[in-house]
């Protein structure tokens, strides 16, 4: 499933918080592990765009430097890496080495070594999130790293689904990680309680009908985790079913009460649209969300229509 996991460093501890992550997943599925490191300053240039060939061999030669002496710290715990160095744009080519590699997960932190800012996650991050559209994993920076490159585990997985085929394209990676490390998952489901945009209070009938509409939602979709839960082969499960009218929120109150470490999702669900690579809830936790995140995207690269943004670009090149 994880055949081939790319791990682009830049250099900084910041970043470097992936790396017990990688041991963790790679070990579990006995990846092919990439190491990758793209060399690249924008103040290189002057203002007639010359760049100095001393300080740029420099720049290189250290991160070449760098990137091995992670190789063989990986190699102490016995994983066996391959180690590529390009030099660009970061995001650019990370991108393109997913499309051109067969990447099946990109391992990211949130923030490197531009430094952990207000925003959630970096630049660098977020394009690669909305160009690369293959499975990403985002470690949160600004967390206590964990101590060592192994011992890591996640011991209790949340995978929210939403009754979508879609959104069950992540079991199998949920599966795969607790049969490896014994981890409890959590299945959980949130039931958007019916509303009417009315401006006056409701009257007893209405409340009534949304009542029983609740009810019959919540029966379905316990009869629905509690179909999925018998089809997993997994030992520690267990379903949760909220009522709320706001989904997202309902989802991080529930990862705060049940010490989420790892949270599984798919990019879309129901509601997903092949105009945008990512549906409202994969949006949010990427946006707002604090504990490791798995994305899967279900969509291909031909599926999802390019932004004007895109169009744009791409037409301005041929000028």
């Amino acid at each position: 499933m994880l055949d081939h996991i790319l791990l682009p460093l830049d250099g900084s501890a910041l970043a470097e918080r992936v790396l017990p992550h990688a041991v963790a997943l790679t070990k579990a599925f006995g990846s092919e592990l990439t190491l990758l490191r793209v060399v690249y300053n924008e103040d290189d240039g002057n203002s007639q765009g010359f760049i100095n060939p001393m300080e740029w061999q420099m720049r290189k030669t250290e991160a070449e430097s760098y990137i091995k002496s992670v190789q063989e710290r990986l190699e102490e715990v016995e994983i066996g890496s391959e180690v590529v160095i390009i030099e660009g744009n970061p995001a650019h080519q990370i991108v393109e080495y997913t499309k051109q590699n067969d990447v099946n997960l990109v391992i990211m932190s949130s923030h490197g070594s531009s430094g952990v800012s207000e925003w959630n996650i970096n630049s660098t991050v977020q394009k690669v999130l909305l160009r690369a559209l293959v499975p990403v994993m985002i470690i949160r920076a600004y967390q206590d790293p964990h101590e060592g490159l192994t011992g890591l585990t996640y011991n209790r997985l949340l995978v929210p689904l939403d009754g979508s085929k879609r959104a069950e394209s992540i079991l199998p990676f949920a599966e795969s990680i607790s049969a490896v490390q014994k981890s409890k998952i959590f299945l959980t489901h949130i039931v958007e309680e019916p509303c009417l945009p009315c401006h006056t209070p409701l009257s007893d009938d209405e409340k009534s009908v949304i009542e029983r509409l609740n009810e019959i939602n919540l029966n379905e979709s316990k009869k629905y985790l509690d179909q999925i839960k018998d089809q997993l082969n997994i030992e520690d499960i267990e379903t949760i079913i909220n009522s709320s009218q706001k989904t997202t929120l309902a989802l991080h109150e529930i990862i705060d009460r049940e010490q989420i470490d790892l949270v599984l999702l798919c990019a879309h669900g129901y509601s997903g649209d092949n105009r945008w690579p990512y549906g409202k809830v994969a949006l949010n936790f990427i946006a707002f969300g604090t504990t490791p995140l798995i994305i899967l995207q279900d969509l291909s690269r031909d599926e999802i229509g390019k932004s004007l943004a895109e169009l744009y670009a791409e037409q301005s090149k041929g000028h």
